[in-house]
């Protein structure tokens, strides 16, 4: 059956009514396009009983809370920011596992989201939960991919109820949606980002100087690959980023031997994003990557492409 998705939110909207009532919810917004639609349904359901909350984990792109806080406010949504930069980091101190690093961001999430809660009378959390975050992380006897932050990540004891309008869809159902209702391209169209933010575009330990080394790598990758769409030099991959090894290899800086990390470059071409094959990325654009890369992250040497298509890798690297 062909999605419709003036269908969808004229069904959502009641269905939100009919769940959340009189009470007021918290809408966690992280900047992509399934929270910003989720919110924009949430608004039309139950307008002036939602709380926007946005958190700033320490782990978001370069600049993004700037930028989700302007377009917010151009969508006409108050946001409020909270700064956990330093809270996140501190639990994620010495954690290598990446389940265990997903688990530990989903309850920080939700533990904010609780003390939010109890200023403001709040009772439910509205999430943009989709249907691969529920499905890789388990769901319905599957086996576990990885848990996703906002659904296996979630503590088994919390003190909100949740509301997941677009639990049971697809990506590209949810841009339809986000076209729909009017939400601008750059948002609709976004590129997807993972919940647990850098935390698993860094292999291992996080340490801060790793989350400002990926920043830069992934805002060189994302704005070389954009010009290089514009220009037409190449079709837009579905996702696209950069990622960093906990490995170090030997180069060389000028006439001196160098030990420098590695970072990975990751482009992938998706419908949904349950499955996704590598992208062909024109090797001059690669290769102006790499040199920006090296050149202006000093402690990265050596740069990748993965080639690998999902399965068997996954898309993002943890």
């Amino acid at each position: 059956m062909t999605f419709d998705p003036k269908k969808f939110i004229e069904t959502s909207v009641k269905e939100i009514q009919n769940k959340i009532g009189n009470e007021r919810a918290i809408i966690a917004v992280s900047g992509g396009v399934d929270s910003f639609v989720a919110a924009t349904i949430a608004s039309k359901a139950v307008p002036g009983q939602l709380h926007s909350v946005y958190v700033d984990n320490g782990l978001m792109r370069k600049n993004e809370t700037q930028k989700v806080t302007e377009v917010a406010k151009r969508l006409g949504v108050t946001l409020n920011v909270i700064d956990g930069r330093k809270r996140f980091l501190d639990a994620l101190k010495g954690i290598i596992e990446p389940e265990q690093k997903r688990k530990i961001i989903g309850e920080m999430f939700v533990r904010v989201f609780e003390e939010e809660a109890k200023k403001h009378n709040v009772k439910f959390l509205i999430q943009g939960t989709i249907a691969p975050d529920w499905i890789e992380s388990g769901g319905m006897g599957r086996d576990t991919i990885k848990s996703h932050h906002n659904v296996g990540g979630l503590p088994e004891k919390m003190h909100l109820k949740l509301c997941e309008p677009l639990r049971e869809l697809y990506k590209h159902e949810v841009r339809m949606l986000g076209k729909e209702l009017g939400l601008p391209e750059e948002i609709h169209q976004r590129q997807p980002f993972p919940g647990p933010g850098l935390a698993v575009r860094i292999v291992g330990e996080i340490t801060e100087e790793k989350v400002k080394m990926v920043q830069e790598a992934c805002e060189i990758v994302e704005t070389e690959i954009d010009n290089a769409c514009k220009q037409g030099k190449m079709e837009r991959p579905w996702q696209y980023f950069a990622a960093l090894l906990p490995s170090k290899t030997v180069g060389v800086r000028g006439d001196e031997r160098a030990y420098q990390y590695t970072m990975i470059i990751r482009a992938v071409r998706s419908l949904d994003g349950m499955t996704a094959n590598f992208s062909h990325i024109p090797f001059e654009i690669l290769e102006k990557i790499s040199t920006r890369i090296t050149n202006e992250i000093h402690t990265v040497g050596r740069v990748t492409y993965d080639i690998t298509n999902k399965p068997p890798g996954t898309i993002e690297m943890e």
